[in-house]
């Protein structure tokens, strides 16, 4: 009877290994599998992304190009002399530009975007300090001051666009 069971265990013990082992390695194959097949779905996913992110970046810089001191007091004219007036047309202008493009939020880092409004309200609170001097009375004279205010110290949407530009490098 010991004889006997020695013999089964002599002939099932090898097949128990190989199949484990066969099992092994199979698992170990599907899983390289799956492995490449998500590799290729993340692959593909950036880059089907990567341009919808680019594009993103782009409307931003334009958003900050837009909102530029110097190009947004030559595009935006005041149409009184009255200087609480023409800041508020300029905020309004900075403000809807800005909803106009909210939705780039998502496919940018949150780092990158907290610079963009943050740049937007340093702009905000630079033309709102200009315009409680009181020196200036008239709306000529809060677009010479913003004009002096931005000789003097580089603006927060310059820095805002070279954060950027090395964004977009790490992208690319």
């Amino acid at each position: 009877m010991e004889s006997k069971i020695i013999e089964i265990l002599a002939y099932t013990l090898p097949s128990i290994i190989t199949g484990a082992v066969a099992y092994y390695f199979f698992q170990m194959y599907l899983k390289g599998e799956d492995d490449k097949r998500n590799f290729q779905l993340v692959k593909e996913n950036q880059k089907q992304g990567l341009p919808i992110r680019l594009q993103a970046y782009e409307r931003m810089t334009l958003f900050l190009e837009r909102i530029h001191p110097a190009k947004l007091l030559i595009r935006v004219a005041p149409f009184s002399e009255d200087k609480y007036e023409y800041e508020n047309l300029l905020v309004s202008h900075i403000e809807q530009e800005f909803e106009h493009n909210l939705s780039q939020q998502i496919y940018m880092t949150d780092a990158c975007w907290t610079i963009i409004v943050t740049a937007k309200n340093t702009l905000i609170q630079n033309i709102r300090k200009a315009n409680i001097s009181a020196e200036i009375n008239t709306a000529s004279q809060l677009r010479e001051a913003i004009l002096t205010d931005l000789m003097e110290q580089q603006p927060s949407t310059i820095v805002a666009l070279s954060y950027i530009k090395s964004e977009v490098l790490k992208l690319v």
